[in-house]
Parts: structure tokens; C-alpha cells; sequence
């Protein structure tokens, strides 16, 4: 399945659907990426905190696809932010995937009491310099720290990776990514166990389409311009998920999706300016 794809803002194109490994692991985690990857997904996402970069390297290898037709993405700690402590991360990231390169790496969160994320994404700009990373960006940035990384350096993240599902749609967030050149990416893109399969919005756009309520909503997220990451280890579902783009929600649709956002949706209250994740 040919997916449609989006040119970034560094130039580079990515496909409109990612594969989500978090918290898959061992070998569950290889045989879940290996059916993703024979589904039609080449955007592969793990991080160091997943702990499960060897299996996803892993699974590459089994799967036999070249490695230039899959895109692997991974994150840096909190831990990590020094700058001689990303470029080492990095480092680390690369020997435990067994790859050569990355193509898109982004710093996990900002954690702004530490106070240390420009240093990580100057190493992030060196280490794209060396060919050892081809694209980069951040996750769970908000407005303030994105300006500050391009006040600070003139280089403008490629990727914004950040909580976005119906109870919590980040409207605002968005517009922020638009604004700046930024593609917004959605992490718990379904809204994990608040999952809202059952809200009338989803549930009525999922009859009229003839799709299950998990397609309508990552339906949403494709109309909204973002790049969905859903985690499944079913192959069917997996399947399920990227069959995406034989229909299209209305506006209607669209906005009453939207309307089922919550004052408290996110998932574990993950607020950027607060979260630490070291």
C-alpha cells in the first residue's frame, strides 16, 4: 500500500501514517514491527526511555525490506541533554538499533526545570551535520520552547511529536506547528483506554462510512494534517489502521470530532511546562 506523504520542512518526505512501538518490547516488539512493516508501514517510531530499540532494530533486519525504504525514529532522554550527553545518547540509540543512520530524531520532552533542551537540540543540529541523523525535531514542545530552540540556533525543528487525540485535539498547539513550518505528529493518537469509540461523533461517522470507529478517527487526524503513530501488535488492526484513505469525513464530521475535547484530556497530565521524563 502506497501511503500519502508530506515534504517536511528540511526537505525530506514522510508517509501520512507511523507505526507506534511504545510499550511494545523483546520479542513481541520484533514480530509486532515485523507485521507493521509487512502491512505497508515505513515510519517506524521507538525512543531510549521504550526500552526497545534492539528489538525494533531487530525486526528491520528480519523483515528484509531495504533499509532506504523504512524511516526509523527514535528520542532522547531527559538524562541526555547536555550536549556532549545527546550526541553520546545518539551514539548509544544508533549501536542498539544496529543502524548507520537515524531519519528523524527528536528530543522525548523539554523538561524545562532542567533547563537544558538548547544544548540537546545544538547537538541535534551537529549530529545532522555528520549524516548520523537526517531529520530532526522535537516532542512535546510547546510554543515558548520552539521559539526559544529558533531564536537560539535559526534552526527550526522538521517535527513537532505531541499528545493529540478527540478528548484532547490541540487546537492551539497545531496552529503554533503551522505557523512555524512545523508538522505536527500525534502520540496516543486514539486516546489509549479513553479510546472514545463509543462518542456519537465516531460512532455515527464510522456507520455512514462503512469503517470501524478506530478508522474515523485516525481518519481525523489525516484531515487534520498530522502524523498519526497507533500502536497495535494485531497485524489485522494494523491493517485496519492504515486503511485510512478510501474515505473522507466532512466538515461536519470533522468539527464535531474536534468538539469532544475536554478541559482535562490529556491522557496522564503530561503538561510540558511541568512533565519531567529523564
Amino acid at each position: 500500500m502506497a501511503l500519502p506523504t508530506y515534504s517536511l520542512n528540511d526537505g525530506s518526505t514522510f508517509p501520512a501514517i507511523g507505526f507506534g512501538t511504545y510499550p511494545l518490547k523483546d520479542g513481541e516488539a520484533v514480530s509486532a514491527v515485523v507485521s507493521a512493516i509487512e502491512a505497508g508501514y515505513r515510519l517506524l517510531d521507538t525512543a531510549v526511555n521504550y526500552r526497545n530499540e534492539e528489538s525494533v532494530g531487530e525486526a528491520v533486519r528480519v523483515s528484509g525490506l531495504p533499509r532506504e525504504e523504512l524511516l526509523i525514529a527514535s528520542k532522547i532522554p531527559g538524562r541526555d541533554h547536555g550536549y556532549d550527553d545527546a550526541i553520546a545518547s545518539t551514539h548509544a540509540s544508533l549501536e542498539r538499533l544496529g543502524l548507520d543512520y537515524l531519519d528523524l530524531h527528536l528530543i522525548h520532552w523539554p523538561n524545562p526545570s532542567v533547563d537544558r533542551f538548547v544544548e540537546a537540540w545544538r547537538a541535534l543540529i551537529e549530529l545532522r551535520e555528520q549524516g548520523l541523523v537526517r531529520t530532526i525535531g522535537v516532542s512535546n514542545f510547546t510554543e515558548v520552547h520552539l521559539r526559544r530552540l529558533i531564536d537560539e540556533t535559526g534552526v527550526t525543528p522538521a517535527v513537532n511529536q505531541i499528545e493529540l487525540h478527540p478528548y484532547f485535539p490541540q487546537v492551539e498547539m497545531r496552529a503554533v506547528n503551522d505557523r512555524l513550518g512545523i508538522r505536527t505528529e500525534s502520540w496516543s493518537p486514539l486516546g489509549k483506554r479513553q479510546a472514545p469509540f463509543g462518542e456519537p461523533p465516531v460512532a455515527d461517522a464510522a456507520a455512514a462510512h462503512g469503517v470501524t470507529p478506530g478508522q474515523v478517527i485516525l481518519r481525523w487526524q489525516v484531515q487534520l494534517g498530522s502524523i498519526p503513530i497507533p500502536k497495535s501488535a494485531t497485524p489485522e488492526r494494523q491493517r485496519e489502521n492504515l486503511d485510512v484513505f478510501g474515505f473522507e469525513l466532512s466538515d461536519a464530521e470533522m468539527a464535531a470530532i474536534t468538539g469532544l475535547a475536554r478541559p482535562d484530556g490529556r491522557l496522564f497530565g503530561g503538561d510540558p511546562d511541568t512533565h519531567e521524563e529523564m
